[in-house]
């Protein structure tokens, strides 16, 4: 890998930005293609294919063969509130691999023994949310039931960019939050890209069934193309 190309993509991963190397197999050649500039590339449908996917892979495009190398950010999920749902949730992304915090300010909830092993941030949201450096790889859920921590939380969320943003709740607290958070500012918008009633409809009713209803609601989004995200929902 040519130095140049080396310097580009440390500054993208630095950055939680995603990028792809593209390499030539026969010739070797190599060049770096960000997020940003998939749009116009000419492997356009192959560069978003595996970056939905998270892996690097062989295609052939233009009579060559190419290696799509993969260089994406791992997921975080930013749970808000620490309830029964969240302790059969927050070891489940872990083993799915994302990079888990549990935020609530209520210390008798946010504590090591209910959450062994799992970061925990016991402060409001507006001081516990931004030193996590919440952006677009990061799924993020409330689910407290309390206006007082669900709704700012919600409100960084939009402001962040979230690739997934839940809230626990049936529809008829979801149109009275809604109003709460169009009170405050938030536009129509931001508050259509909530998941409430959160999760894929399963029949889920234990915390264990909502978190992986949860999960799956997740997956779904990252990984599927949009047609599918809306098949699926």
């Amino acid at each position: 890998m040519k130095l140049e190309i080396l310097h580009e993509l440390n500054a993208e991963r630095a950055a939680r930005r995603p990028a792809i190397l593209v390499t030539d197999t026969e010739s070797g050649e190599q060049r770096l293609v960000k997020a940003k500039d998939f749009a116009k590339d000419p492997l356009r449908s192959e560069l978003e294919k595996q970056l939905r996917m998270g892996k690097s892979a062989s295609v052939e495009a233009g009579g060559k063969k190419l290696f799509l190398n993969v260089y994406a950010p791992t997921a975080k999920l930013v749970i808000v509130g620490a309830v029964h749902i969240s302790q059969a949730l927050a070891p489940l992304a872990r083993s799915l691999g994302y990079d888990v915090t549990v935020v609530d300010p209520r210390t008798a909830f946010a504590s090591p023994e209910r959450f062994p092993d799992i970061p925990l941030v016991a402060e409001w949201p507006d001081t516990a949310l931004p030193p996590l450096n919440v952006d677009a790889y990061t799924a993020f859920v409330a689910v407290t039931h309390d206006p007082k921590i669900d709704d700012p939380a919600l409100l960084h969320a939009f402001e962040r960019g979230c690739f997934y943003i839940g809230a626990l709740g049936s529809r008829k607290t979801h149109a009275k939050r809604a109003d709460r958070l169009r009170a405050q500012g938030a536009k129509e918008s931001d508050i259509a890209r909530i998941h409430a009633p959160i999760g894929l409809a399963i029949g889920a009713v234990s915390p264990s069934e909502i978190a992986v209803a949860i999960m799956a609601e997740i997956t779904a989004v990252l990984r599927l193309p949009p047609r599918e995200k809306e098949e699926a929902a």
